[in-house]
This record gives structure tokens, C-alpha cells and sequence, in this order.
């Protein structure tokens, strides 16, 4: 299960950022043994990964490959664009795609996107309008890949990172898939990880990864020119720092009214999802 962020306060272990090669290579072995174990206890036949052309997903690649060899099964990619893509997004996506899946293709689904935005009231410019257009970009991806994961046996990876799942940056029913292999770590983790697994990667399979590593990151979705300008940061790094300091409480009332934290307070229902009564409160016993 990901931890759940109810309140404003952490367990201590999440403020200590992993880095360091024993370090790295002992995260990326657990990793790999859970996910492995995970296969076997539930028979599963394939892996299915949406690949974006940014670095969680590209990490995701990484992890997942060997450990898919390892059981003899297949990691199925699909790089999945709609006209808000860019083409270097969609370039490396499909570097990403060739160079660590076993089954890989590039779908452009624009043409069926521009058919069901027609059916949605109300469409302008506004923030709003470009947000609800994103999340249907993000739904309509996770259709096709829950599908691939039905045909094959197989379950959907999750490619969220710690400091997006905080700040609710990420899409309900669109984004999220069945098995979360870096959910619980900081985005500032996810790129000393990357950059630890470089060595061990064919030629291929490096320049994937390292162009990912240095792209700036973007959510493909057309609500804004890159992910910071979102969140209101420099870069990530900033933002995991801020979620630390406000967590630990040493700089809380620094950034009790930054967005990023505001962001975080108005996600609450994102990370509670479904929200369901308690039976108690239902029948009386």
C-alpha cells in the first residue's frame, strides 16, 4: 500500500534522501525482488508500461526489464501521444520504448481525442478548461494500457513518484495503474537512481535513459510549458526540499502558503479516493 498523507506531519525515514552507490544498487535490488515476488504470487503473464518520454517512466523501464526476463515474461510498452506532445517528448518515448520493452509500439490517438472532446460541454482557454482536457488525454491512455494488460494477463505499472503523489499531480482513473514500483520515492530520488542504473545498460538503452535525465520535465497534457511552471518551483529539487522542511517543521511557517503546499492541502481527496461510509455508520448493531 502507498503511504496515505492525512495530516501535515511524516515518519521520519521519508526525509533522508537516498543517494550513494551501495545505497542505489540495494534500492534498485528490493525493487526488483518485490516486484518479482509480486509476479510469482499472483501468476502474472506480462508487465504493461505507458511510456511518456520522461524520466519516471524511462526508470520504470529500467527496473521493470530485467526483472521481466527474470521471469520469463514480457514488458509491453506502448509511447502513447495526442497532439499536445511534443516531438522530442515523442522521440524519446519511443527510444525508451525500443530500447527496454519487449513489445513496443507508438499510438497517436489525436484524431480520437478531438472526437470525444466534441461531446464535452464548455471548452475555452481557461486553466480549467485545458486541466479537464489533460485529464481526459490521461484517461483515454489508461484505457487502452488496461486493456493491453487484459489481453496479456498482466497489470498496469504506475510511473508516479512521491513528490507528485504529495502534490496531486497526476490524473484519477488516468494515470494511476495497478503496481507502483517507485510511488514512495522522492523525484529527487528518482533521478539519483537513473543515473545509478546507467552504467548497467546497453548502449541503446543509456542514451534513452540520459536523455530523459536531462529533458526538462512535462506532462504532455498542454495545461502548461513544464511541470514546475505548475508547481511553482525552480525544479524539483526545490520542491522536495520545501516538502521536507515543511514536514520535519523547522521552515513550516516559511511555506505554509507556498502552491506547492497548497497544492498538497487541496489534493487531500485525491489521496482518499474512493471516499466510501463506514459501515458502522450505515447499520445498526
Amino acid at each position: 500500500m502507498p503511504f496515505i498523507c492525512k495530516t501535515t506531519t511524516l515518519d521520519s525515514q521519508y526525509f533522508t534522501f537516498i543517494e550513494g552507490v551501495e545505497k542505489l544498487g540495494k534500492l534498485a535490488a528490493i525493487i526488483r525482488e518485490e516486484l518479482s515476488h509480486y509476479i510469482q504470487r499472483y501468476k502474472l503473464s506480462a508487465l504493461v508500461l505507458g511510456i511518456s518520454g520522461g524520466i519516471d517512466s524511462a526508470l520504470c523501464s529500467a527496473l521493470c526489464r530485467p526483472v521481466c526476463e527474470k521471469n520469463s515474461i514480457p514488458l509491453i510498452g506502448r509511447s502513447i501521444t495526442i497532439e499536445t506532445n511534443t516531438l522530442t517528448e515523442i522521440e524519446r518515448s519511443i527510444a525508451v520504448g525500443h530500447a527496454f520493452c519487449h513489445d513496443f509500439n507508438h499510438l497517436n490517438i489525436t484524431e480520437t481525442y478531438y472526437h470525444n472532446r466534441e461531446m464535452l460541454p464548455k471548452k475555452d482557454n481557461t486553466m480549467l478548461t485545458r486541466m479537464r482536457m489533460g485529464n481526459m488525454k490521461a484517461r483515454m491512455r489508461m484505457i487502452l494500457l488496461y486493456d493491453l494488460a487484459q489481453l496479456h494477463k498482466g497489470i498496469v505499472i504506475s510511473t508516479d513518484n512521491y513528490t507528485e503523489y504529495l502534490t496531486g499531480f497526476w490524473t484519477l482513473h488516468g494515470d494511476v495503474g495497478d503496481y507502483a514500483p517507485i510511488l514512495n520515492l522522492w523525484k529527487t530520488e528518482v533521478y539519483h537512481l537513473s543515473t545509478h542504473l546507467l552504467p548497467e545498460c546497453d548502449e541503446p538503452q543509456k542514451s534513452a535513459l540520459q536523455s530523459c535525465i536531462d529533458a526538462t520535465p512535462v506532462d504532455g497534457l498542454g495545461i502548461s510549458q513544464n511541470d514546475c511552471e505548475q508547481l511553482q518551483v525552480e525544479n524539483y529539487f526545490e520542491a522536495d526540499r520545501i516538502f521536507q522542511s515543511y514536514f520535519t517543521g523547522k521552515e513550516k511557517g516559511k511555506y505554509e502558503n507556498h502552491p506547492l503546499i497548497q497544492r498538497f492541502q487541496n489534493s487531500v481527496y485525491k489521496r482518499l479516493n474512493p471516499v466510501s461510509i463506514p459501515r458502522k455508520s450505515i447499520i445498526n448493531y
